[in-house]
């Protein structure tokens, strides 16, 4: 029985030192995301692009690319620390005023990571996923008008 307690208290440790790891340096704990990641859509591509700035800040880019080839710019996003606190920001074109909303990161787990913003219309909560790689698997999901919602966005690196 003593074993157990002392398995169960060494994983409660493991994960509050994964997230305080995550806490400490985004550039490091989100070095996964680097690199330009596709997702095939019925209407064409959906292209996610993310770069690390000199300030240890990571920025990306969102494009939705049609069936003859038009790209069009989706969101702006980064991902910052402010205090000590990380935040996943996103400026969505034509929506917002052009501000960006940010959310901040609430659980790291098994190589996924929540950002939320319980105030948001939709959604409340982001979340990618490190499957390796040349996988990625990101969602977004909240309510809306009272009903709950989810959308997947399974990305393959280009």
């Amino acid at each position: 029985m003593k074993r157990i307690r002392l398995i169960f208290m060494a994983l409660i440790l493991i994960g509050f030192c994964t997230n305080v790891n995550a806490q400490k340096n985004p550039s490091k704990t989100f070095a996964f995301i680097l690199g330009s990641w596709e997702m095939q859509t019925p209407k064409g591509k959906i292209i996610e692009q993310w770069v690390q700035n000199p300030d240890k800040t990571l920025s990306g880019k969102s494009y939705q690319i049609n069936a003859k080839g038009d790209s069009l710019l989706t969101e702006t996003l980064k991902i910052k620390r402010v205090g000590k606190d990380i935040f996943y920001c996103s400026t969505v074109t034509g929506q917002n005023e052009g501000k960006e909303t940010c959310f901040k990161l609430i659980a790291t787990k098994d190589e996924t990571y929540v950002f939320e913003d319980k105030t948001h219309d939709f959604p409340q909560r982001i979340v990618y996923q490190n499957q390796g790689k040349n996988d990625l698997l990101a969602w977004i999901e909240g309510e809306l008008n009272g009903k709950s919602r989810k959308s997947e966005f399974r990305y393959k690196r280009q």
